[in-house]
């Protein structure tokens, strides 16, 4: 069995995800991968689970939230 290393959970439905970069992370749930993996609004501290906005360096759950930081939609960038 694998241990998650959010959790510290050993489970036998343990999975791994693949990082850009190389990295490998071992999780036994999608709520500890997202705790670990999923970037966090600057505005609201929400995990970003979905496409998101960015700009300069900065991740937004939504658009309202970049507003809410000074930023236009010229500025956002959309991965979606």
């Amino acid at each position: 069995m694998a241990v998650c290393e959010v959790c510290h959970n050993d489970y036998e439905l343990a999975f791994e995800v693949r990082a850009a970069g190389g990295a490998v992370h071992i999780f036994d749930s999608i709520e500890c991968a997202a705790q670990k993996m999923a970037p966090t609004c600057v505005n609201c501290q929400c995990r970003i689970l979905g496409h998101g906005m960015q700009a300069d360096g900065q991740f937004f759950c939504c658009a309202h939230c970049a507003r809410e930081k000074g930023l236009s939609r010229s500025q956002l960038v959309d991965h979606a």
